[in-house]
Parts: structure tokens; sequence; C-alpha cells
């Protein structure tokens, strides 16, 4: 999103207010209505990998004064795609008489200014409903491993309280009850999306003849860990050599850190957690495939050649400048 576009909405959620400059005419208008938005994202395509924020490019402040984020994913199906395709074809082909209408544009407009003149109130036993479901928000927001769409914030608190208004008045009611908080929380917890990420096939870059295809298969299924742990050993690996980086500085290699040597002492970490050989053996391959993705395909991690190296196989590795752990 432009930062100027960023700047104009950000006055209008937080002052209310919308300022307009032209012809050398200042004016300030009011804007309190409520705020429908759509973002696509970056390159057409959400990435899974990323969070929501980094997908769309829209500033934390602005993010925490919606109510509620649904994330789109387009994928591939035969059978959505069909269905969509059909119906399109339909609406042009017959347009008016292809709609199915349950109620009329009258009726909605007359039930909708009806639902406005109901003020609901929160029960006592609503409100203790809310602190709870509120506290439980933010506990599994410390305790989560994957990121959300936002943080936990009391902004979240006002948008549980207003969805909650919300669904009084959509059944025309003069309290709101538990029943009404009940639903306005399965809400706001499904539109607190945690958009799952695909496994990391640590083999997907490898060529395997064919007669190795069923030891293959067996390998796959070790080397393929989850985006979070991918993430963590990631972490891991880069805190570690920033720190290593600090006290080596001034050495000849500059603080960078030989791949193995990066290797052993990953292991080293890890060797209470080991369970035998095997087990050394597949985590060894795991922080191979996981240093040389980050080095050719994130771009994490950067190999430094110094003049008379010969270890082309055991590289000195250096962490990006410009990359940033979340």
């Amino acid at each position: 999103m432009d930062v100027r576009d960023q700047v104009a909405i950000h006055e209008a959620m937080e002052q209310q207010t919308i300022s307009i400059t032209k012809a050398g005419v200042k004016a300030v208008l009011n804007a309190r209505t409520s705020i429908l938005a759509a973002a696509n994202p970056i390159g057409g395509r959400y990435d899974r990998s990323k969070s929501l924020q980094q997908n769309i490019q829209l500033s934390a402040p602005i993010m925490s004064r919606f109510d509620l984020f649904f994330v789109l994913v387009d994928e591939c199906n035969e059978v959505t795609d069909y269905a969509i395709a059909r119906r399109i074809v339909e609406l042009h082909s017959r347009q008016q008489e292809s709609v199915e209408r349950e109620y009329s544009l009258e009726e909605i407009q007359r039930y909708i200014g009806f639902a406005k003149k109901f003020k609901p109130r929160i029960t006592p036993e609503s409100q203790e409903y809310i602190v709870e479901e509120y506290k439980k928000l933010r506990q599994r927001d410390a305790n989560a491993m994957s990121k959300a769409s936002w943080r936990i914030t009391v902004r979240q608190l006002e948008s549980l309280i207003r969805l909650s208004e919300a669904m009084a008045k959509m059944v025309c009611e003069d309290k709101v009850k538990v029943a009404h908080v009940k639903e306005a929380f399965k809400l706001l917890n499904k539109s607190i999306i945690r958009v799952e990420t695909p496994d990391i096939n640590l083999e997907e870059e490898q060529d395997v003849s064919q007669a190795d295809e069923a030891m293959e298969t067996e390998q796959n299924e070790n080397l393929r860990i989850t985006f979070e742990d991918y993430r963590k050993i990631s972490n891991i690996l880069i805190l570690h050599m920033r720190e290593y980086e600090d006290k080596h500085k001034d050495s000849d290699s500059e603080g960078a850190l030989r791949k193995k040597d990066l290797t052993t002492w990953y292991l080293e970490q890890m060797e209470s957690a080991i369970e035998g050989e095997n087990d050394m053996v597949t985590q060894r391959n795991i922080i191979h495939k996981v240093i040389d993705r980050l080095v050719k395909v994130d771009n994490v991690l950067l190999e430094m050649t110094l003049p008379e190296d010969d270890s082309a196989d055991n590289p000195f590795l250096v962490v990006h400048p410009n990359y940033v752990i979340e």
C-alpha cells in the first residue's frame, strides 16, 4: 500500500476526519462510517511463508484498527474452478434471471434501518464472559508459534464488544447476551488468521536417479520439516553467527564461520534431543539442507571466498547485513 494512502486512511480511522487541500483551500470533513477494505498481495499471489502484514504491506497501526480480517487464498481446485466459471457464464448469459434473491432490496433496507434503532447494553454475565475470552486470546497469542494477522491488544477487546453489540442488533435485542458474545468471539477468532505454511521439502532441488527412487521417498519423509521448525532452526543459526561475527570481526576470516563448524555447533546444542546414530545422521542431513536453502533460496546467508581458500565444500558463511530476524 502506498505511503500516502496509508496516511490518508490512518487519519480517517484514528481521528475520524479527512483533510482535503485543493486550489489553496483546505477542508476537514467528518468521516464517521464503517470501513470495508480489500487488498491484493504483492505479486498477485499470497506468500504463505510471510505474514499478512508483509503480503499486503500495511502498517501495524492501521491493521490493528480493523475489527476483522479474512484471507482468501486462490488455490487451484477443479471442482471449485468449474463451479465459479459456470456461475459467471450463467450471469453473463441470463443476467437477472440467474440471480436468486430471498429478499428484495427494499426489505433489506427496511430491516437494516429498523435494526439500527436498537442500542443494546451488555449484561453482567456477558461482561464476565468477554473478559474471560479476551484473557484466552491473550494467552494463546503469547504461546503461539505461528504468526497471526495481528497481536492481541485492547483494540481486539473493543472489537469483541462492538461485534457483540452488532450481533444483538441483528436479532433486534436490547441486551447483549452471552450467546451474542459467543458468536462474536467465533467471528473474531476465525478472522485472526494464521495461514498455514506448507512444509519445507529440503530435497526438492535435488535430482535423484530413478534407481534410487525408493531411497529418495524414504529420505523425503525424514527431510521434510514444517515451516515453523525451519524458521526456528534458521533463527538459532543466524543468532549464533552474528554473535560469532561480533566476537571475531578482527580475525582473518572477518567473523565468517565455516559451514562444517556451524553444523557441528548446532548438533552439539541439540545433543540431548538426538536419539541414536540414525537420528544423528538425519539431523546432520537436515541442518546441511537448511543451510543450503538459506544460501541458495532465501539468500539469508552469503558464501564468502577468501584468498588461497580451496575448500569449496566447506565455505565461509556470513549473514546478509540487511536481514532482520522476525
